[in-house]
């Protein structure tokens, strides 16, 4: 388990020389907000962490519903029954339904489903929604209801497994040698080009997601991540 401190939040991650798993504690006025749970084994770290601080835990919010970002959510809400746990309306019905909109790319679902989620859904978040400093983004493509999390106060970007770090700057669905599980787990990398071409509307600081390190937008240079991925969409057509 590595803690790393950023400014006005922390990043816990698992395993991180292997398969870095990644979740954020964000700090607001009245307490702790948590994105994501990561796997089984980030539950004890989490709750180590919240306890350091000595601040009350009011929020859980989830990008997507994949197992390794919901994996600790029953252990973490157990150990702070009062906190509100959150999800996008659109990532709720894939849980309960497996089924793709008519207008959505036809393309099966990918990554670890589970049959129901593991506690209840005490709010359903829609884009453009504020929780605490947080303005909730519709950002579909790695899976087709995956949300992102835009802290106004600083420009810092939540965006769960829409982006990676972990072997390179990348788009999900683009494949990275290095480090290529996102994109195996990935839904559809039209989807996901298009969510983050919108993302170019916000005044981004830095991106935070789900399996990598932090990156400032400047290292992460999202138009050239763009450039590349688009690129090899026409070859492949080609």
């Amino acid at each position: 388990m590595k803690i790393t401190a950023k400014h006005q939040y922390w990043q816990i991650t698992t395993l991180p020389h292997l398969f870095p798993v990644n979740c954020y504690l964000v700090l607001e006025n009245d307490g702790l907000t948590l994105i994501d749970t990561g796997i089984l084994a980030h539950a004890k770290g989490i709750i180590s962490q919240i306890n350091k601080l000595k601040l009350p835990l009011k929020r859980i919010l989830l990008t997507h519903a994949h197992g390794d970002h919901i994996g600790g959510l029953a252990a973490v809400k157990e150990a702070f029954p009062k906190a509100l746990v959150m999800i996008g309306s659109r990532e709720k019905l894939l849980v309960e339904t497996k089924e793709i909109y008519a207008f959505e790319t036809q393309k099966p679902l990918k990554g670890s489903y589970p049959d129901a989620l593991p506690v209840k859904i005490d709010h359903i978040l829609k884009d453009g929604d504020m929780v605490g400093s947080l303005l909730i983004i519709d950002t579909p493509g790695h899976t087709p209801g995956s949300i992102s999390f835009f802290d106004e106060r600083n420009g810092h970007l939540f965006v769960g497994d829409l982006f990676q770090t972990r072997g390179g700057a990348a788009i999900c669905g683009e494949k990275r040698l290095l480090f290529p599980f996102p994109a195996m787990g990935s839904w559809d990398l039209s989807t996901s080009i298009l969510s983050a071409e919108n993302l170019q509307l916000f005044d981004v600081t830095e991106i935070a997601c789900g399996h990598g390190p932090v990156k400032s937008m400047a290292d992460f240079d999202l138009t050239n991540v763009l450039q590349r991925v688009n690129k090899q969409m026409v070859n492949k057509k080609d």
